[in-house]
C-alpha cells in the first residue's frame, strides 16, 4: 500500500492482465518443475520404484486440478445445465478430451522423461502454426498477412532446431539425433491443433466450466485405464506414498491450484486480444524456467531456431491484433474461445 500527496492510501489494484501473466508464469515453469520432482524421487527410491514418476505425477496433479475447477465452475456442471447439450456437443467433449486431456499430456510427460525441457517447450511451438494450417484447410477460416508469415517463421524455426541439432554436432544422419522425445513431443502438438480444430466445430456453444471439468476429469479417466493396460496394475502402487503426497501437496497448491485459479481469473475478464498477447510468451517462461529450476542451457541450435520462433511469434501477435481490435472487448466464456488461447500457446503445461 502507498499513500499520495493528500496523504490517502492507494490500494493497489491486482489487474486481470497480472494474473494472466501469473498464471503463465507458473505453466511454464511446470514442466521443469515435474522434472525435477522426479529427480528428487529418483534418490528416494521405494523398492525398485521411483514414488515421483512422472505418471504419478499427471495422475494426482490432474486430480488436484479438477477439485479446482469443480470449484470454480461448480454452478456449471448442475444437471439443468449438463442437459442442454446436444449428442454432437457431448461427442466433441469425448473426443477433444481424449486428445488434449488423455493422449498430449502422456505424450508430453512421456517425453520429458527422454529429453529436455527446452526441447519439449520448443518443438511444443509446432502446435500454432499447425492449427492455423488446419483451420485455413478444414474450416475455411480467413487469416491475414500477418498471421501467415508469424506461423511460417515459427515452424521454420522448429525446423531449424530439428536440422541444426544435429549438423552442429557433426552428425550427418539426421535420424539418427531425431529421438523418441523429439517424436513424442511432435506427435503431442499434432493431438492438440487436431483437438483445437474439433473443439471449433463441436464445441462452440459449450461453456467454459463444462469444458475445463469434463476434459481434467475424462483425461484423467482415460490415462489410468490406458496406464494400467500398458504398464499393469503394480504402476499406480505408490500414488498413495506420503512421500509423493508431501511433494505433490506442493505442486498441487502451486502448480495446479494458483496456477488454474489465476488463468481463469485473467480469461474471465479479459478480451481475446490481450488473453493471446499474454500467453505467447509461454515458451520464454518454460526456458528460464528451465535454466533456474534445472541448470538447463539452450544449446546453440535450440537458441538459434527459438529466436526464429520468438519473432514468427511476434509476426503472430500482430496479426491477432488486428484481427480482434474490432472485437476488443469480446471476453473467452466458450471452450472454443479457451482453444483458441491455448493452441497460441503450443501447450501451458498441467
Amino acid at each position: 500500500m502507498t499513500y499520495n500527496s493528500n496523504g490517502n492510501a492507494n490500494h493497489f489494484k491486482v489487474t486481470p492482465q497480472i494474473y494472466l501473466w501469473l498464471a503463465i508464469s507458473i505453466f511454464g515453469a511446470a514442466n521443469s518443475v515435474t522434472r525435477k520432482l522426479t529427480e528428487i524421487g529418483a534418490r528416494h527410491f521405494q523398492g525398485d520404484r521411483n514414488p515421483i514418476s512422472l505418471c504419478n505425477v499427471l495422475f494426482v496433479g490432474n486430480l488436484c486440478a479438477l477439485l479446482v475447477l469443480l470449484v470454480i465452475h461448480w454452478q456449471q456442471v448442475q444437471p439443468a445445465m449438463l442437459k442442454r447439450l446436444s449428442q454432437r456437443e457431448w461427442l466433441g467433449l469425448i473426443i477433444v478430451a481424449t486428445l488434449a486431456g488423455a493422449i498430449a499430456p502422456s505424450l508430453i510427460f512421456q517425453a520429458l522423461a527422454v529429453t529436455n525441457v527446452n526441447t519439449v517447450v520448443l518443438l511444443g511451438r509446432l502446435e500454432p502454426p499447425l492449427t492455423l494450417l488446419l483451420s485455413v484447410w478444414l474450416l475455411s477460416d480467413t487469416v491475414n498477412f500477418w498471421e501467415i508469415l508469424g506461423a511460417s517463421v515459427a515452424l521454420a524455426g522448429v525446423i531449424l532446431i530439428i536440422f541444426l541439432s544435429p549438423i552442429l554436432q557433426g552428425v550427418t544422419n539426421i535420424g539418427l539425433m531425431v529421438g523418441m522425445g523429439e517424436i513424442f513431443t511432435i506427435t503431442a502438438a499434432v493431438a492438440l491443433a487436431t483437438a483445437a480444430i474439433l473443439g471449433k466445430l463441436m464445441l462452440s456453444g459449450v461453456p467454459l466450466g463444462i469444458y475445463s471439468i469434463f476434459r481434467t476429469a475424462w483425461g484423467t479417466v482415460i490415462f489410468f485405464f490406458a496406464a494400467l493396460v500398458l504398464y499393469g496394475r503394480g504402476h499406480f502402487m505408490d500414488v498413495f506414498s506420503p512421500f509423493l503426497w508431501e511433494w505433490m501437496l506442493v505442486y498441487g497448491a502451486v502448480i495446479v491450484v494458483l496456477g488454474q485459479t489465476f488463468w481463469i481469473a485473467g480469461l474471465r475478464a479479459t478480451s481475446l486480444s490481450e488473453a493471446s498477447l499474454v500467453s505467447s510468451f509461454t515458451p520464454v517462461a518454460g526456458i528460464l524456467a528451465a535454466y533456474f529450476i534445472l541448470g538447463e542451457v539452450p544449446s546453440l541450435a535450440q537458441f538459434i531456431g527459438g529466436c526464429v520462433i520468438v519473432i514468427g511469434v511476434f509476426f503472430s501477435q500482430i496479426g491477432i491484433q488486428k484481427k480482434h481490435f474490432i472485437h476488443a472487448n469480446t471476453r473467452i466464456r466458450s471452450a472454443q474461445s479457451q482453444q483458441e488461447i491455448e493452441s497460441s500457446m503450443g501447450g501451458k503445461g498441467l
